[in-house]
């Protein structure tokens, strides 16, 4: 599942190529695909509608139009692609939006996992979502208060978006080893300065993301570099780039963790 960097990355890709343009129709080709409104409503609805901004919240796609906003999340295998002229739909298409400049937005889905919503008020879909983690409003004190007010192991807790917006598997990982944190460590037993260095340590790795276009590994997405960088995720018996102890692997509520057990020692 692409995590934030990978999903700012396509932002940044499509905004060029999408606002100014007008919807001319839309072709839902897996009605599934969509969370609401109903299908009929949908085609109705976002013909004519102007793509004034495209956004992102967490892992979110944010189409901003005239009247309505179109969230689009890829879940385990989307993608969001814009083609030129005219277009052959391909096996995997679950939506095509036909542009007014003869181009072509087209959310392929190979697993079905994808879910769009048009909606006027984005609050809607959005609303539960935790704090974006690059915001300048989300400090090191508001994150140490998140964190002691519940007790939980930090690697679910961080992958907890109403905790904090749009961190997975890879950048958790990573930045647990920056930070020199145990994926099972109590939430409410780290240190302000624990926290700070997670902190610095999730803004970090998830920057690098953005800088290197994202991470090629385990998705369809195939655009970035930082798989070049990973310390420890996917990196199971290989040694740890601090020490060289092997990196191990765990279980935690049915997703891996990677860890280095010198670099991230876990206290009882």
């Amino acid at each position: 599942m692409p995590e934030l960097p990978e999903v700012e990355t396509i932002v940044r890709a499509l905004r060029p190529a999408l606002v100014g343009k007008s919807i001319l129709s839309a072709d839902l080709r897996w009605p599934r695909s969509l969370a609401a409104p109903t299908p009929l409503a949908f085609a109705r609805r976002v013909k004519g509608q102007k793509i004034e901004e495209v956004s992102r919240r967490a892992k979110y796609f944010i189409l901003h139009l005239s009247s309505f906003s179109l969230l689009i999340h890829l879940r385990m295998s989307g993608d969001l692609l814009v083609k030129e002229g005219a277009y052959i739909p391909a096996k995997h298409d679950r939506l095509h939006l036909r542009l007014s400049d003869d181009t072509t937005l087209v959310f392929s889905d190979p697993r079905k996992f994808g879910r769009l919503w048009l909606t006027a008020d984005p609050e809607e879909v959005l609303g539960d979502l935790g704090p974006e983690p690059l915001d300048p409003s989300f400090t090191p004190q508001i994150f140490y208060e998140r964190l002691h007010i519940r007790r939980r192991q930090l690697k679910p807790l961080l992958l907890d978006q109403t905790f904090i917006a749009g961190l997975g598997n890879i950048y958790t990982d990573e930045a647990l080893h920056m930070a020199r944190l145990h994926p099972l460590a109590q939430s409410d037993s780290v240190t302000a300065e624990q926290v700070e260095a997670l902190w610095r340590a999730v803004r970090e790795v998830l920057e690098e993301g953005i800088r290197s276009n994202g991470t090629s590994i385990d998705w369809v997405y195939r655009g970035g570099e930082f798989q070049n960088q990973l310390r420890v995720y996917g990196r199971a018996g290989q040694p740890c780039p601090v020490c060289a102890t092997k990196i191990e692997r765990l279980v935690i509520g049915q997703r891996g963790a990677h860890f280095c057990p010198a670099c991230q020692p876990f206290k009882e």
